[in-house]
């Protein structure tokens, strides 16, 4: 029994540590609305720990799960028609995003637009996926296997619309809205036994898909930026509703 109030007092300092999770040492501070070094404060972190930050809950950067998505469910009826769904899903290459630029973030956020600009050499997707279908009124589809997708010069640009909720005396933030705008030079898509009878007719149609893929991509486009909308979403959302917003910046009277 004597050892009570000790095991009480390390319970106590355990959960006033979760409260106070702060970014590491080798990543800076900036002050408030300090674009430039907002940027280089990003790349700082996600080059560091390209591995994530358990402990204030900062997802991994090289491996990112992507949620199942149903990219295309056409009606089913009529002479060309597709249902496309893509699962258990991940994307690889965003420890390799250099941040170009940061707008917003001032001390009340919800006063001015968050934008977050950033580009990445090459994002690669690897998943599954299954198909079905029917093509020029004879061609039926139903197909199943492995996809795997490159995205070659990847540029993003996101913008936030944010709100400030209260907890333990302290700022965080919410992100209730955030809208992707995403360019590349070129996307390079392979579907395993698309036609799983007949491999020539797989070779036929991912050649068909490379050679246009700006028309697909045009077509699919929507659909993809919602996708991409949740997995931004994923990779930042804990952070912001783990650490105090006001925690993330230098009071004025600091100095980066």
């Amino acid at each position: 029994m004597h050892c009570l109030p000790c095991i009480l007092w390390i319970i106590v300092e355990f959960f006033v540590g979760l409260q106070c999770q702060t970014f590491p040492e080798k990543v800076q501070k900036c002050h408030y609305g300090d674009g430039k070094c907002l940027a280089e404060s990003a790349n700082a972190l996600i080059r560091n720990y390209p591995k994530g930050i358990p402990e204030i809950n900062l997802k991994p950067f090289d491996v990112v799960s992507v949620k199942d998505w149903l990219l295309v469910n056409d009606s089913q009826v009529g002479g060309a028609w597709y249902y496309f769904l893509l699962y258990n899903q991940i994307n690889l290459g965003f420890e390799n995003t250099t941040i170009t630029e940061i707008k917003g973030f001032d001390r009340d956020p919800t006063k001015s637009k968050i934008e977050i600009r950033g580009k990445i050499p090459r994002l690669v997707y690897k998943g599954k996926y299954q198909a079905k279908g029917r093509m020029l009124w004879f061609v039926d589809i139903n197909s199943q296997g492995d996809s795997n997708s490159d995205f070659l010069n990847f540029r993003f640009d996101l913008t936030l619309k944010v709100r400030t909720e209260y907890r333990n005396n302290k700022r965080y933030l919410k992100i209730y809205e955030l809208v992707p705008n995403i360019r590349l030079d070129r996307w390079i898509q392979w579907m395993d036994d698309f036609f799983p009878d007949n491999f020539d007719m797989t070779i036929a149609i991912n050649n068909l898909f490379n050679r246009n893929w700006v028309e697909f991509w045009n077509e699919l486009e929507p659909s993809i930026l919602r996708l991409f909308e949740t997995v931004f979403l994923g990779m930042i959302e804990d952070l912001s509703y783990n650490i105090p917003y006001d925690d993330l910046f230098l009071a004025d009277a600091e100095s980066v």
